[in-house]
């Protein structure tokens, strides 16, 4: 099952563990269960303190295997073959069973720990989603510490019966207790919050309470961390505030024009920015968005950050970072069936529609790469372009035309995504030469149309273009004194990853020359 290779380096991970690991799986005579039998006799190989149990009379899904240690109640569970992305997901487990420290906050351990009542998670995940092993690991780790908290890593390409009778239409999704408890990534704090009553609260009056900041940052993807990195550098207090961080990056896979790095991901280049920024004396505050932002008023000078948790951060200066988002179609139908057959990525929820007919609307690199990418996995793609011409690259237009089931209409304007009342089962579009109306039945519409900045929290407060974004001069600084901007929220043209660093560095600088000058 695993090549030798990741056998060695599993191997030194292992060696790591200091406790015995009981593994029971769940299996039938099925092919899939073969493969999980394989896998776990090739972990069992690897270390002494690995022991492997079969069961084919319980109640429990097949194929799956559950993780535990001897005396102790332990409730993680993998029902399908973790590999891909998950794979990690797989060896976290392992070590944290195995009683290798977990890499957490000593405050967050022990929240989990105090954790009480009974939380029975199942998550649902697609192999090539790069969101959910974030949640998976997540749970697995709070099962790992606290016994009342159990979880279950659900494949949903190989139980889709199960996708079926619970309407499972994006990946991740989350189940507590039975119940739908949440969609999209979440890490450990995030989910905490969601279940311990009172963290919000505790956790804005601990940052109101935080010292004033020469400069905050409001947003922790590139932009961000570049200006973080920048701000720190010059020896000022420097405070990073963030939805997420990593932001847009977190959503994009592939990255190959990345000056120096040859290829790598975007959960890759998001984990080695946050190391990067960790490593200067940077106060960063994760899972926390903003909601206002008022000028300096005051005669202590300084600017006030509301966020939607009610904490209030103030600080000298502002460097807004906070990127864009999916930009919607806004047609009858994409609300209503968001997540249920209206989806916005490709790699994570394509899988959950394979052998069936979806549609990709947008025809620029984006679109053209979710056809063909999809095209790979479901029955058949239709892709919908507003214009006239496909506006994506020729080599990426000539590989999608090379696809038999791919059919591609241009000039095509979408009026309606279709659903009986609980998932999309068509689209309707009209034909912008003719004026006819079109109907095409399918299951799932993947919407890749641009991005829409991330102004929303502050547009009454600095001057925005007609297209929403910060206006900024060449040092990214606003038109309110001391409020910087800088990546794609600016009015800065080409929204790229590399443009975004170098104008997040810039926007630092700008800020800095401020407050030496003020």
């Amino acid at each position: 099952m695993l090549d030798a290779n990741i056998k060695t380096q599993l191997k030194a991970y292992l060696d790591k563990v200091t406790q015995p690991i009981e593994i029971v799986a769940s299996v039938d005579s099925g092919d899939k269960s073969r493969e999980v039998l394989s896998l776990l006799d090739d972990l069992k190989g690897l270390s002494p303190l690995i022991s492997v149990q079969q069961r084919d009379d319980d109640d429990q899904r097949k194929p799956s295997f559950a993780l535990n240690s001897p005396g102790k109640n332990i409730g993680i569970r993998f029902a399908g073959i973790p590999m891909g992305h998950e794979f990690t997901s797989l060896v976290l487990a392992l070590l944290q069973v195995g009683g290798h420290p977990p890499k957490a906050e000593a405050e967050v351990i022990e929240q989990i720990r105090g954790i009480e009542g009974e939380f029975n998670f199942e998550t649902y995940i697609s192999l090539s989603c790069h969101n959910c092993p974030e949640v998976v690991q997540a749970l697995n780790l709070m099962s790992a510490i606290n016994p009342n908290i159990r979880h279950t890593m659900i494949d949903g390409s190989l139980f889709q019966d199960e996708v079926n009778e619970r309407r499972i239409m994006a990946v991740p999704t989350i189940f507590l207790n039975g119940q739908e408890f949440g969609h999209g990534r979440m890490g450990v704090k995030e989910i905490l919050n969601k279940i311990d009553t009172g963290a919000i609260a505790k956790e804005a009056q601990k940052l109101s309470e935080k010292a004033p900041y020469d400069v905050l940052i409001v947003g922790g993807g590139p932009a961000g961390a570049s200006a973080a990195i920048y701000s720190a550098r010059k020896g000022i207090r420097t405070g990073l505030v963030a939805d997420r961080f990593g932001g847009q990056v977190m959503d994009t896979m592939a990255i190959e024009n990345f000056i120096s790095v040859k290829e790598t991901d975007g959960p890759k280049l998001a984990a080695s920015l946050e190391e990067h920024v960790k490593s200067y004396d940077v106060d960063i505050m994760n899972l926390q968005r903003a909601a206002s932002l008022m000028p300096a008023a005051s005669h202590d000078g300084l600017m006030e950050v509301r966020l939607e948790s009610g904490a209030v951060l103030r600080s000298k200066s502002v460097i807004v970072s906070t990127g864009a988002r999916w930009r919607k179609i806004n047609v009858p139908g994409e609300q209503e069936y968001r997540g249920r057959g209206v989806a916005y990525c490709p790699h994570c929820d394509g899988p959950l529609f394979k052998g069936k007919s979806v549609a990709v609307i947008g025809g620029g690199n984006s679109g053209v790469e979710a056809a063909i990418d999809l095209a790979g996995i479901v029955k058949d793609v239709t892709l919908l372009e507003f214009n006239g011409e496909l506006r994506a690259d020729a080599v990426l237009q000539k590989k999608l035309f090379s696809l038999p089931n791919v059919t591609v209409i241009t000039g095509a304007q979408t009026s309606e995504i279709n659903g009986d009342g609980e998932k999309v089962n068509g689209i309707t579009y009209t034909n912008r030469q003719t004026g006819e109306s079109h109907r095409v039945d399918l299951a799932a519409v993947f919407i890749q149309i641009g991005l829409v900045p991330n102004t929303d929290w502050i547009k009454d407060t600095v001057a925005l273009s007609k297209f929403g974004e910060i206006e900024v001069d060449a040092k990214g600084q606003t038109s309110v004194p001391g409020v910087f901007a800088a990546g794609d929220v600016t009015t800065v043209p080409f929204k790229q990853i590399i443009i975004a660093m170098g104008e997040g560095s810039k926007a630092a600088l700008g800020a800095f020359e401020h407050l030496i000058r003020s």
